[in-house]
């Protein structure tokens, strides 16, 4: 197909003709294509899915990382090792374009790959990189590690989703009217219009929309200014300039401050974000607004058909029978991993998603005592399954996740597994009678992964942050932690209060529910696959970006 004068190829939708470039630096579309680590991934995967089945006019940029996130296998002891191994898509189309960029005053060499929307059913996706030949062996690795380590490789990477994804849009010939920022990672993209409309900061500020997904200042990029300079990543802007255009005179780059800065208009990404956000950012003068747009998944992809099916017209024997054998298959890989064999009719926790420290995966263990009692207890046994990824260099996430895997080596009813991606995400929700999820509050933006679970019939209990408090219903569609006044605790008193809270919700009413009353159960469970299927589904998200930030 030809890239000259490039228009989606499918029939646009009149409701959503306004052309967008959406940026990332990870897309999790399918399982084959290992290009994301977590939660934004996840999300702008859906997006793409939902923007596709809505038909909108919209392309995403991104970059083809040649070994991905990590791959997550083990060491002998079983405990989590890194591997690098490059990765091979014969299903991305090369678009013949090459075009050059400069980092660091030196010109780069940019190939674009395509996701042709057909593939995996999302909208166009193309994705850039630099492990060329005709680049030397530094700039061949600006696009082999997401999210690499190294402080000026991670300069690079955002230069090339930026300035070179604004590049190659130009390149197409699909002039947008809108670029929509995934983050502040592509914030490049800015300078280079910047200095295509002739250094006027309005016809920049006229097109571009930054979502922001970090509820903490802490959590946002910043960069020495002069590394960034050097980096050329102000596309030939003196320090002196930049600041002024930033209206920010320290020496410390804020991408995210700038990014609120530059755009017309942001959002935060569930209701409780965007007050946070807008609390958080408040103190600093001439930002645009930041208005509220609560992630969600895509229900095409994430469901569970047959359980809804079965919902829908009331057969609860098959809708037990499939939950059951659901549970039966995703077992199958507990076995394989972990050499347990665990029963599709006892009660079953997972804790499934990125290892970080606010996310407390060891919060249900950190007391021996009662962790024990939970799984020794014979009137109402209990399975719990861990999985997920730390980032790589983040020691001590890895080891949380190593002592997990030491605690479940005294219990038959203790897993952890490896390899949290996509395909082993949908097993977990499909094997989960409960979702647990337990982040400090108010640190997790919004979270997703509850949502894709509840699609499979597994009911949330969770601290009451992020998405949680516009879905769950206290036992009617789930089980919350009620908020105490997180404020004016310590950390200590904080995870204290939560843990005693959960089992005490965990022990007497979830428990005795699921094995006294299943039949009550399971209209929980049916209730919080009713509460995401269309609320929580990305067409509702996809349609209100169009609806709430590029039209507005």
């Amino acid at each position: 197909m030809s890239f000259q004068n490039y228009n989606v190829p499918y029939e646009v939708d009149n409701n959503y003709t306004k052309k967008v470039a959406y940026f990332s630096m990870e897309f999790a579309t399918h399982q084959p294509l290992k290009i994301y680590s977590g939660g934004l991934g996840f999300l702008s995967g859906s997006h793409l899915r939902s923007a596709y089945e809505l038909g909108q006019n919209m392309i995403g940029i991104g970059i083809l990382w040649k070994y991905g996130y990590y791959d997550q296998e083990r060491n002998q002891d079983q405990t989590l090792d890194v591997a690098w191994n490059e990765k091979i898509y014969s299903f991305l189309e090369d678009t013949g374009i090459k075009f050059q960029i400069d980092v660091h005053d030196h010109p780069v060499w940019v190939k674009a790959w395509y996701l042709n929307p057909d593939t995996f059913k999302t909208a166009p996706l193309f994705l850039l990189s630099t492990d060329l030949p005709e680049n030397d062996y530094v700039s061949q690795t600006i696009t082999h590690k997401l999210y690499d380590s190294n402080v000026a490789a991670k300069v690079a990477q955002f230069i090339l989703l930026g300035v070179g994804g604004a590049k190659l849009v130009d390149i197409l010939n699909f002039n947008p009217d809108v670029y929509h920022l995934n983050e502040a990672h592509g914030l490049s993209a800015a300078f280079y219009l910047y200095q295509k409309y002739n250094r006027n900061i309005e016809e920049v500020r006229k097109r571009l929309v930054f979502t922001t997904h970090t509820p903490e200042e802490a959590g946002n990029e910043k960069h020495d200014i002069y590394l960034c300079h050097k980096m050329t990543y102000f596309c030939g802007l003196s320090i002196d300039e930049v600041k002024q255009l930033t209206q920010d005179y320290s020496d410390s780059f804020n991408h995210s401050l700038v990014a609120l800065r530059f755009a017309r208009l942001a959002n935060g990404v569930s209701q409780l974000h965007g007050e946070v956000s807008r609390e958080m950012w408040g103190k600093y003068p001439n930002i645009c607004p930041i208005i509220s747009i609560t992630n969600a998944q895509n229900w095409t992809y994430w469901a569970d058909k047959q359980m809804y099916k079965f919902k829908d017209v009331g057969d609860d024997y098959g809708f037990d029978d499939r939950k059951k054998w659901m549970k039966k298959r995703a077992f199958e890989i507990v076995a394989d991993q972990t050499g347990k064999l665990f029963s599709p009719d006892v009660f079953t926790i997972v804790w499934a998603r990125r290892f970080a420290g606010y996310k407390r995966a060891g919060m249900i263990a950190s007391d021996p005592q009662r962790f024990f009692e939970l799984m020794n207890n014979q009137k109402y046994p209990v399975q719990i399954i861990w999985a997920g990824k730390p980032y790589p260099m983040d020691h001590p996430a890895i080891s949380e996740f190593n002592e997990l895997v030491h605690l479940s080596k005294n219990y038959k009813n203790v897993s952890v597994l490896v390899g949290y991606e996509l395909s082993l995400s949908k097993r977990l929700k499909q094997a989960a009678d409960v979702w647990l999820n337990n982040p400090r509050v108010p640190r997790e933006a919004s979270g997703t992964s509850g949502m894709t679970a509840a699609m499979n019939g597994a009911v949330n209990f969770s601290t009451d942050d992020g998405w949680i408090p516009e879905f769950i219903n206290h036992g009617h569609n789930g089980f919350v932690i009620p908020k105490a006044d997180y404020a004016n605790m310590s950390t200590y008193d904080q995870d204290q209060y939560d843990l005693n809270k959960l089992y005490e919700i965990l022990t007497n009413e979830i428990l005795p529910l699921y094995y006294g009353d299943y039949k009550t159960w399971r209209q929980v469970m049916k209730n919080g696959m009713q509460d995401v299927r269309f609320q929580f589904d990305s067409n509702r998200m996809a349609h209100e970006y169009y609806e709430k930030l590029y039209n507005a």
